[in-house]
């Protein structure tokens, strides 16, 4: 039973043969060219200001996490309208119940304050 595994097994050795050797060819054949200005670290082209180690707010945090939360309930819309004219009445329904549920949480994230930047 275990010669049926041997296709993964090769097919995984090769797969792992070619990331290696892929990242052993780089280091050997790829430019090095090191100057000030290529290992400075780099923020969206401005210099940076103060250390690595600076702490955030918890807000941005809040804030990135409300986004990614509003963001992929929206991408649920898509599947639904791409599907919208076999679904009928009931797909229509379902889709405002998600929206209403979708416009509950975003009002009440509002007015606790979470989108508020200072």
């Amino acid at each position: 039973m275990l010669i049926d595994y041997l296709p993964i097994g090769i097919l995984v050795l090769l797969a792992s043969l070619f990331a290696v050797g892929n990242i052993i060819l780089s280091s050997i054949l790829g430019p090095r060219h090191p100057n000030p200005e290529k290992l400075s670290p780099y923020e969206c082209g401005i210099v940076p200001i103060g250390t690595a180690r600076q702490r955030f707010s918890v807000k941005f945090y809040m804030v990135a996490m409300l986004f990614i939360i509003f963001d992929m309930e929206i991408v649920f819309l898509y599947p639904w309208a791409v599907v919208f004219n076999q679904l009928k009445l009931f797909g229509l329904l379902a889709m405002g119940t998600f929206l209403v549920i979708l416009l509950v949480g975003y009002f009440y994230a509002w007015k606790k304050g979470g989108l508020e930047w200072e």
